[in-house]
């Protein structure tokens, strides 16, 4: 355990603790179990870190954070690490990147039952199976998907500044006000250009020159070890599902041909879907749906997007098509708040949000003749490169404000 503990320490002598996600406000805490989930590099292990620090001094022994993935638990299990901690008067205890230690849920399972006076806090990938064949977690466990930086939370993160959330009921209605209390703070097209390209992922202020190096490591690492790990992908593939990033960064954002994706990576059609499932999965694409209550395990998406932007622009070996940025950031944002976003088909608007309101996103010449003249008074615009809202054609920027 001593070495833990020194490991505990070092660990927590360099954490930022000037800006926090909101997400450490959104936690419950108190819970006995709780798994964050999300993809590398969007800031979890730094979110444990400064909980801790919040709450326990560096030498507070009642408290440990270590990394599953650490050599100590080569020859240690984690249910002796717990009953030892247990014994020394812990009381909670952080373990990052779970999903790197063979049979974790049937081991957190164990301490769950055994120490009841315990709480565990876990991290893990985006793929984590919380029924995975070993142990049921999903009964015990509260579990919180973390996205990288919103636009609020970059903004907040490199000017110092911080403005609230807004709930998007609240945003349609009131988009002249909440548009003008923004440009008090800061004026957003100032900043949202680089945004896009580098923002997404906390590490970017630290490793602006490296960026697209640190981009291309983080999705190598998802694709090369966690898809054929945690879903069977043949490694044989794993070049190819790069190349089919690459072909997704570049597209225009209009319907899928399927069987044209995977001739131009020469994998058949039934992989590829099953790819595209399990990429999604990784959070790495988006697969949009016109239907998403009535979609099967093997139906091919309506529209595909990368899942973030900055993914966009490290993919990407020619400038990408705004359409297609305007329109990843916008899902992104949009999903990554909660809401449920679905492709509108061709006639009904890009699209559907929380089954009800129809929204349609482009630039300033934007308007309403592709929305369903049913939809036009649930309807908005989401217009890129402007910064006063009209009635309801809102600027894509404050879409980047609801987490």
């Amino acid at each position: 355990m001593e070495v833990l503990f020194e490991r505990h320490a070092e660990y927590l002598t360099d954490v930022p603790t000037g800006f926090e996600r909101e997400l450490m406000q959104t936690i419950d805490w108190d819970s006995r179990l709780i798994l964050i989930r999300g993809p590398k590099g969007v800031g979890k292990s730094t979110l444990m870190q400064q909980y801790i620090l919040d709450h326990y001094d560096v030498s507070d022994r009642h408290a440990l954070y270590c990394s599953a993935d650490s050599s100590y638990f080569s020859t240690h299990t984690l249910v002796d690490t717990a009953a030892a901690f247990v014994r020394q008067g812990g009381r909670h205890l952080f373990i990052d990147e779970i999903h790197r230690y063979d049979g974790w849920s049937k081991e957190i399972k164990d301490i769950y039952d055994l120490y009841k006076g315990l709480k565990v806090v876990l991290s893990g990938s985006s793929l984590i199976q919380l029924n995975d064949g070993q142990a049921d977690l999903s009964r015990r466990e509260d579990v919180y998907d973390m996205p990288g930086l919103s636009f609020r939370e970059y903004l907040w993160f490199r000017t110092g500044k911080k403005a609230e959330p807004v709930r998007l009921d609240y945003l349609l209605e009131n988009a002249g006000q909440f548009c003008s209390q923004i440009r008090s703070l800061y004026r957003p097209l100032e900043f949202f250009a680089d945004y896009l390209r580098m923002g997404y992922y906390p590490f970017s202020f630290e490793k602006k020159k490296t960026f697209k190096t640190l981009i291309e490591n983080v999705t190598s690492y998802i694709i090369d070890t966690e898809l054929t790990k945690y879903r069977g992908v043949s490694p044989e593939n794993t070049r190819k599902i790069k190349a089919l990033l690459q072909i997704i960064a570049e597209m225009f954002p209009y319907q899928v041909d399927i069987s044209k994706l995977a001739s131009s990576v020469s994998i058949d059609r039934v992989t590829i879907i099953r790819y595209l499932k399990y990429l999604n999965e990784a959070k790495l694409i988006r697969n949009l749906f016109t239907e998403m209550d009535k979609i099967t395990d093997l139906q091919k998406p309506d529209k595909i997007l990368l899942d973030n932007t900055n993914l966009i622009y490290s993919y990407s070996i020619k400038e990408p098509e705004i359409g297609t940025v305007r329109e990843c950031f916008f899902c992104n944002q949009l999903a990554s708040a909660g809401y449920m976003v679905e492709y509108g088909g061709l006639k009904t608007g890009d699209f559907r949000i929380n089954k009800d309101l129809v929204i349609e996103v482009g630039g300033a010449g934007k308007d309403y003749s592709q929305i369903d003249e049913n939809d036009i008074k649930k309807a908005a615009l989401a217009i890129d490169n402007v910064d006063v809202a009209s009635r309801k054609k809102i600027p894509l920027w404050a879409f980047g404000f609801l987490y």
